[in-house]
């Protein structure tokens, strides 16, 4: 099936229904309604990874029909070990999710991120200032388990091959070709997008150059041997490690000869072969848990919504692993998105506010990007780039240095552009004590939020969409603050008609 479509939805009512004005620019109108089936579901989510499975979880919160098709038959089998950021963390704790994921991993200190230079963890503003490494296979299953707990639909060896839109809705069509019909789709479908390729969105930026072997396997040399001469090989080759879980097992990370097809993970010979170029010896690796590559592409989609369609996660943006951004900028995607696709769905949209997705997100996938890009640039042997690692290391001797670098890993240092404001304006509130305990208790809904500590103000008409909180004991330099549900601070004052346009703008109109 041809991908057809029509002009973004522009407005609602209250009702919850779409309205479209005119076509898209260069894209064909949609076929006759006639043939069409009544929408099913309100959302259709392309791939259950964790950025799928959380985007799914916000919209349940608000009551929205979702389905989440995973062309996978099975979850993955193989261990990897990926870690969750502060700011991940955060945003598990406001979803009360934090404690249940937390007992199947691992603490590190919130430290030597930033191209894998040494320097101790800064002093981060959150209770959540570490890194916990966790399974990959474990985090996606309890992400699967908490969305299928909050009644949304999982289908696995389900892959999209064709789907077109149009004025109330998308025709998706399966590759059994059974077609379902939703008002929203979104392709979380990962790198090599289906849902974005079919729908024509550029994915510019630069093809890899370099490419890095990847695996977990034991190893048969003794530690004491294995750490001296990885030590002596890190002194030149920064893509090179050795790190043990325990129990004789080893990540192995190492150079490749070249850049091959990704397609094809590697053999164990290719690890062997790799190791005994950079480091003489191959360790005796033996029996892999699983062997991957990775190169450092780094490419951004031009756009992140045609209409009824968005892409999130991969789907939206790659780049190479270093410093661990990519699971973490996938499941923000989620947490931006979700909200808004629920309000748009639920009716009180504003009508630009699903566009505040894209305007918001993208600027912040461009700077993880340039952040990975210099860092494979730190990596390299060549000596100008080893230069400028050793000044750099030189700089983060400075607190404000390495505090700055990791907040970028860590993305609590986004602020998104809401005007002119307070330097909180349009950046995450922590998770500050309130009278009622801890803040991030207040928002496992998904709703807004006004922290009122003048005890004056009112969120009126818009109570069914925004709390309030009169405390004016919390923990807050600013006299009030409004919140939208994905924790950034979105008005900051003690005027209510000040508030009230506020609300307008994030929440819609009042209900009568």
């Amino acid at each position: 099936m041809s991908s057809q479509f029509t002009a973004e939805p522009s407005s609602h009512d209250m009702a919850g229904r779409d309205s479209t004005v005119g076509d898209a620019p260069g894209l064909r109108s949609p076929s006759s309604g006639a043939d069409r089936p009544p929408a099913t579901f309100d959302v259709i989510i392309a791939g259950c990874g964790p950025t799928g499975a959380m985007l799914a979880a916000e919209l349940r919160l608000h009551d929205v029909r979702v389905l989440v098709l995973e062309k996978e038959t099975e979850p993955k089998s193989f261990v990897r070990i990926v870690g969750l950021h502060v700011r991940s963390l955060e945003l598990m704790a406001m979803r009360g999710l934090l404690d249940r994921v937390a007992r199947h991993g691992r603490r590190r200190p919130a430290g030597g991120f930033f191209a894998a230079i040494a320097k101790p963890a800064p002093s981060l503003d959150s209770p959540y200032a570490y890194l916990l490494g966790i399974p990959q296979p474990v985090i996606e299953q309890l992400l699967e388990d908490h969305v299928i707990e909050r009644g949304a639909q999982v289908r696995r060896g389900c892959a999209v091959a064709g789907f077109e839109q149009d004025d109330e809705g998308v025709t998706v069509e399966l590759a059994d070709g059974e077609r379902l019909r939703s008002r929203f789709l979104v392709g979380c479908d990962g790198a090599r997008s289906t849902v974005r390729k079919l729908l024509g969105v550029g994915f510019p930026g630069e093809p890899s150059r370099t490419e890095t072997l990847m695996g977990e396997m034991e190893v048969g040399m003794p530690q004491e041997e294995i750490a001296a001469k990885v030590n002596e090989i890190r002194e030149t080759h920064q893509r090179f490690w050795l790190r043990p879980f325990g129990g004789g097992v080893y990540s192995v990370v190492v150079p490749a000869a070249g850049v091959g097809d990704r397609a094809e993970p590697p053999t164990l010979e290719d690890f062997r072969r790799q190791l005994r170029v950079i480091a003489g010896t191959d360790f005796g690796v033996h029996s892999p848990r699983w062997l991957s590559r990775f190169g450092d592409a780094t490419r951004v989609a031009e756009r992140y919504r045609v209409g009824r369609v968005l892409l999130a996660g991969d789907a939206a943006h790659i780049h190479p692993p270093i410093g661990g951004q990519g699971l973490n900028l996938g499941l923000q995607d989620a947490f931006n998105l979700g909200w808004k696709l629920a309000a748009r769905i639920r009716g009180w949209a504003p009508e630009t506010l699903l566009d505040t997705y894209q305007a918001e997100r993208r600027p912040v996938a461009e700077d993880v990007l340039d952040n990975t890009r210099a860092q494979m640039e730190l990596l390299s042997t060549e000596p100008g780039p080893r230069a400028v690692r050793r000044l750099l290391t030189e700089l983060m001797d400075f607190d404000e240095v390495n505090r700055h670098l990791i907040e970028k890993i860590t993305a609590i240092g986004i602020r998104y552009d809401f005007g002119e404001g307070p330097d909180l304006l349009g950046r995450r509130l922590g998770d500050i004590e309130v009278k009622q305990g801890r803040l991030y208790g207040l928002l496992h809904g998904g709703r807004g939020l006004l922290l009122d500590r003048t005890e004056r103000l009112t969120v009126g008409g818009w109570s069914d969409r925004v709390d309030h909180l009169a405390d004016p004991t919390a923990a807050l330099d600013a006299p009030c603050v409004l919140l939208r549900p994905d924790g950034h601070v979105a008005w900051i004052g003690d005027d209510q008609q000040d508030l009230d346009d506020h609300l307008s703008r994030w929440f819609g109109e009042p209900a009568g």
